[in-house]
């Protein structure tokens, strides 16, 4: 079955920087579209950014120029750079993937920029 497993997660300064990766496994991440989305306390999950098979990316205005979707074919992952943090980036991110069979998610790991 498809699991998904994100990590790297954790707390930063203010415009510091982490790197987040999800591992996938009952899928192949290169043939599909992978997804990062975010949940901040309260608020609704928002996408963040995504990456299509043929590697083009897309990202939502509050992280373009600071944040990077990339992905290791050979290691089955997908990875989140984020640079220039800020306090708002703070909240559970998410590894997603729609497949013809349904949506999944795996369990989130937790930033918290801190000012």
């Amino acid at each position: 079955q498809v699991q998904l497993v994100e990590s790297g997660g954790g707390l930063v300064q203010a415009g510091g920087s982490l790197r987040l990766s999800c591992a996938a496994s009952g899928m192949i991440v290169s043939a599909n579209p992978m997804y990062w989305y975010r949940q901040a306390p309260g608020k609704q999950r928002e996408l963040v950014a995504g990456i299509t098979s043929s590697t083009s990316t897309n990202y939502a205005d509050s992280v373009k120029g600071r944040f990077t979707i990339s992905r290791d074919d050979a290691k089955n992952t997908v990875y989140l750079h984020m640079n220039s943090l800020k306090p708002e980036d703070t909240a559970v991110y998410y590894c997603n993937v729609r497949l013809f069979n349904g949506g999944y998610w795996g369990q989130g790991t937790q930033v918290t920029v801190s000012s």
